[in-house]
């Protein structure tokens, strides 16, 4: 496995080793400072950002590498360069390149076309390092054995609600995304992909419009923002209106299990889609969960340079 381009390419294998060097990165950030030594790392980036960011710079410094910063307005890319070309050129000068981009398409082409491994940190479809930091959370939280666990999406069904399903398909867990149904439903092709996964794998996986069936006996209640970036502005109303019933509030949480918590992969709109009271509450991870950013983007990075992901 060359690259990390969506999360259906990890295998239940790749997922267990990534998080267990990510706990090991958490314990001793520093325990493979050499494994970039004298090296790059690309980082390009079309969309704001702070914990990507962040989180992929300071990787790749633990792993002893320096990280170049790219927008598309500082390359020839902006000017027209192909993105094969310039696949061809990082690839010349870096050990690994981090996209976060609008189109999976512009990160499949990349992956193509370059020799070094492309992480995806971010598509309009996916978002492969978001959940394995979600997971590695989750991992410090309940440990390795999830059996008789519900783990719920409330909200949009966006790019983070098609990661969560797949993550979730792959780790044989009872998954459940709960949208409004329609505009805001999950994509038909994740929701197939994320069944497909969980025959194998023995996951369960529901697709619900109530929110209080979904957040029902949950251990962990997630939610993302209502407006992505690239959104019209336009549909704002629509959106606040449709999806007001699935905000993460404490009456939901009361729904959840007794040891159940909070997640949000952030940034997070307060009294939006979570009351302030939950974000801010003894039952909110999202600090650690943030932190895993870190943690599994630098074991995404060590394992993929060795070679070590046989993929899907």
């Amino acid at each position: 496995m060359k690259d990390l381009l969506r999360t259906t390419d990890l295998s239940r294998a790749d997922v267990e080793l990534l998080l267990d060097t990510a706990s090991d990165f958490a314990a001793k950030p520093f325990s493979a400072n050499t494994a970039l030594a004298n090296r790059t790392v690309a980082i390009y980036m079309t969309k704001p950002s702070t914990r990507t960011r962040l989180a992929s710079e300071t990787a790749v410094a633990h792993l002893g590498g320096t990280p170049i910063f790219l927008r598309a307005d500082e390359l020839q890319i902006g000017r027209g360069e192909t993105i094969a070309d310039t696949a061809r050129v990082i690839s010349g000068f870096a050990s690994a390149l981090l996209v976060r981009t609008f189109a999976q398409s512009d990160v499949d082409e990349l992956g193509k076309h370059s020799t070094i491994p492309v992480i995806n940190g971010l598509t309009d479809e996916d978002h492969p390092t978001q959940v394995l930091a979600d997971w590695a959370t989750i991992r410090e939280v309940f440990g390795k054995d999830i059996a008789g666990r519900k783990f719920t999406y409330l909200g949009d069904g966006n790019n983070m609600a098609h990661a969560w399903l797949t993550m979730g398909a792959i780790m044989g867990a009872h998954i459940v995304v709960a949208t409004p149904g329609g505009a805001y439903a999950p994509s038909a092709d994740a929701v197939a992909k994320a069944e497909k996964i969980a025959k194998s794998s023995g996951a369960k996986i529901e697709i619900l419009t109530d929110p209080e069936v979904a957040a029902k006996g949950a251990s962990v209640l997630y939610t993302d923002v209502w407006m992505s970036m690239g959104d019209p502005e336009s549909e704002r109303a629509n959106k606040r209106k449709a999806l007001s019933a699935f905000a993460v509030t404490p009456y939901l949480m009361e729904l959840a299990a007794s040891d159940g918590i909070f997640m949000h992969c952030l940034p997070a709109h307060r009294e939006e889609e979570v009351s302030t009271d939950v974000i801010d509450g003894s039952r909110s991870h999202i600090w650690r969960q943030a932190y895993h950013r870190r943690t599994t983007i630098q074991a995404a990075l060590y394992h993929l340079v060795r070679g070590d992901l046989g993929g899907n």
